[in-house]
């Protein structure tokens, strides 16, 4: 009973671990000298940063389409002639690999002391590493004063690339984009959504 226990209680811990690594961390700044109510439409960069050299993306594709909406949710207007505001995209893919401690021994013992039962607990109370290897994506949106060619805002989100992520490429995309607009607290014409 004990050993099923403190198996149970590893792996829980070893849930708590693996989610608490998958979560992606949001970030967002913005240029706190420039007045935001100067601005009412914005538009796309001809040269996308997740664009091949010669055509656009799926990502690029579905970038624009959760960023247009989120703008336009905020009532900024979509223009391709002479935008207030240019947006542009980054991505990146890495190789992560984070190594953790092993589970921990069981110190039981009898009154506080030993450290549990060698025999019971064998090798599987060691201090064997996991070892942990993934692709870790980092995702920019910068949004530019267009007329000054000035970084205005940007947003990234970086996280552990899933599975789940990677066959519903667009709903990942989506969420990232929407996560990070909820840092974006402007409105076209200068009201703030904070």
């Amino acid at each position: 009973m004990q050993r099923a226990l403190h198996w149970l209680c590893s792996l829980v811990a070893l849930a708590a671990l693996v989610g608490c690594v998958s979560a992606p961390e949001t970030r967002a700044d913005y240029d706190k000298t420039v007045d935001f109510a100067q601005y009412r439409s914005f538009g796309f960069y001809d040269r996308i940063g997740t664009d091949e050299a010669d055509y656009e993306t799926l990502v690029t594709r579905h970038l624009k389409a959760s960023t247009r909406r989120e703008l336009e949710a905020r009532g900024y207007r979509y223009t391709e002639t002479a935008p207030d505001l240019l947006v542009n995209f980054n991505a990146s893919v890495t190789q992560q690999t984070r190594v953790h401690p092993g589970p921990m021994p069981f110190y039981g013992g009898y009154y506080g002391y030993g450290y549990g039962y060698p025999g019971y607990y064998g090798a599987w109370a060691g201090y064997e590493p996991y070892v942990d290897q993934y692709e870790e994506g980092t995702l920019n949106i910068d949004i530019v004063d267009a007329r000054r060619k000035q970084l205005v805002w940007e947003g990234v989100t970086v996280g552990r690339i899933t599975d789940k992520a990677r066959k519903d490429r667009a709903t990942a995309i989506d969420a990232a984009v929407q996560d990070m607009f909820s840092q974006f607290p402007f409105r076209a014409g200068g009201a703030t959504e904070n």
